[in-house]
């Protein structure tokens, strides 16, 4: 959790407190109005941008701003998603089977591992620019993280009874995302 508040933090930050020059201005409004952006669509994002434009107390020089507050938050969610996947696909490394634990010394490869590629990517020129700014990109982000750590939790307990409740998670899980961004498929691919 201390990935998801140095990220956020460091997101909130930094956040544009206008509309950015390209759709940014488009996909802000149309979400304080509800209204229809340009094809394909986002309206999950639409949906999720009028519910933060609602904490702009009514002030609709602040729309922008929480729309963009959005976006920093659930970057930083999709940061912590990684940390956990990272650490997931380490802990890998050492674990033959189930009821394997890990060393102490062990632990703390994984958890180097899982900090510095989560803060190395919570830094990265594109990220970071997709995270300030009300664009669907870091919601897009935020659910292919979900999805691709859901993958990783399945694949551990895939043999266990009502294991496929983690394949209708996934499911669902991309299904919302379409609302947003179509880039969730490529998890499947």
């Amino acid at each position: 959790w201390i990935v998801f508040v140095v990220a956020s933090g460091v997101y909130l930050l930094t956040i544009e407190p206008t509309a950015s020059w390209w759709d940014c201005g488009e996909y802000i409004s149309t979400a304080f109005k509800l209204e229809v952006g340009h094809p394909p669509g986002a309206p999950l994002f639409q949906l999720m941008g009028r519910f933060f434009s609602l904490f702009a107390g009514g002030d609709v020089t602040k729309v922008a701003m929480m729309v963009n507050s959005m976006s920093a938050i659930l970057s930083g969610f999709a940061i912590l998603f990684l940390f956990w996947s990272i650490t997931a696909i380490a802990k890998k490394l050492f674990v033959k089977s189930s009821s394997y634990d890990l060393t102490a010394p062990q632990t703390l490869i994984v958890l180097g591992a899982g900090l510095v590629g989560a803060m190395a990517y919570t830094f990265t020129d594109s990220f970071w620019f997709s995270a300030v700014e009300g664009e669907v990109y870091a919601t897009s982000a935020f659910f292919t993280a979900v999805v691709f750590w859901a993958i990783l939790k399945w694949e551990v307990v895939a043999d266990e009874k009502y294991a496929n409740r983690w394949i209708v998670f996934i499911a669902f899980m991309m299904g919302l995302s379409i609302g947003v961004h179509l880039l969730n498929l490529l998890c499947i691919s």
